[in-house]
């Protein structure tokens, strides 16, 4: 039986995945983790064969956290699952050793093949992610109003209380929103982000 390490803050998706791999008769959930340390704590005293990884986590960076899965334990098979379908990101999450890329819409279907493939050696990239790297995204990033109207205040230079203000939002909101930027556009860090910005004329 196909072990499976489940790593999403979303308990209802985590709950639903569980059930769909734990019916399938070939897998079965052998953990859910909340969080990027609850993951590594019981990757210490644990080694399943597939881990679904969620990008955006509470406490961890998911590219970040796949990197740091495969230097210790090269032999686990990650499947990042996420809301998140830019070409930066999905090639940073393959670049960091991701051995298959879904959306969190992904039929079920799709979710259990990605399993299948992955333990035997393929790498599986859902419907959408394939054509998207094949296209090789000439498109733009799609923002939303708001996160233009925040890349443009961040490559003006205000700080977060600043941007707070101007957009009358709560300042862990405005982390938030900057944090779904970094991810959404793939940049390391909030320099490359105004470069990218500038760059690709996304403001």
């Amino acid at each position: 039986m196909i072990q499976v390490l489940i790593v999403d803050d979303h308990l209802i998706l985590a709950d639903g995945l569980k059930k769909l791999v734990d019916d399938s008769g070939f897998a079965e959930v052998c953990h859910t983790a909340l969080t990027g340390k609850a993951c590594l704590h019981y990757l210490h005293r644990a080694t399943p064969d597939v881990v679904f990884l969620d990008i955006n986590l509470p406490d961890a960076n998911g590219i970040d956290l796949c990197r740091e899965i495969k230097l210790h334990n090269p032999e686990i098979k990650i499947i990042a699952l996420t809301s998140f379908g830019e070409y930066a990101l999905v090639r940073r999450m393959l670049e960091s050793g991701a051995d298959g890329y879904l959306l969190k819409n992904a039929m079920p279907d799709e979710i259990l093949l990605s399993i299948e493939t992955v333990v035997e050696g393929g790498r599986f990239l859902s419907e959408e992610i394939d054509m998207l790297m094949r296209k090789r995204t000439l498109n733009p990033v799609w923002l939303t109003p708001r996160e233009k109207e925040l890349l443009k205040l961040i490559v003006d230079g205000y700080t977060n209380p600043e941007i707070a203000d101007k957009m009358c939002l709560g300042v862990e909101t405005v982390n938030g929103y900057r944090k779904n930027l970094l991810l959404k556009l793939g940049a390391k860090n909030t320099a490359v982000l105004v470069k990218m910005a500038i760059e690709e004329k996304l403001i």
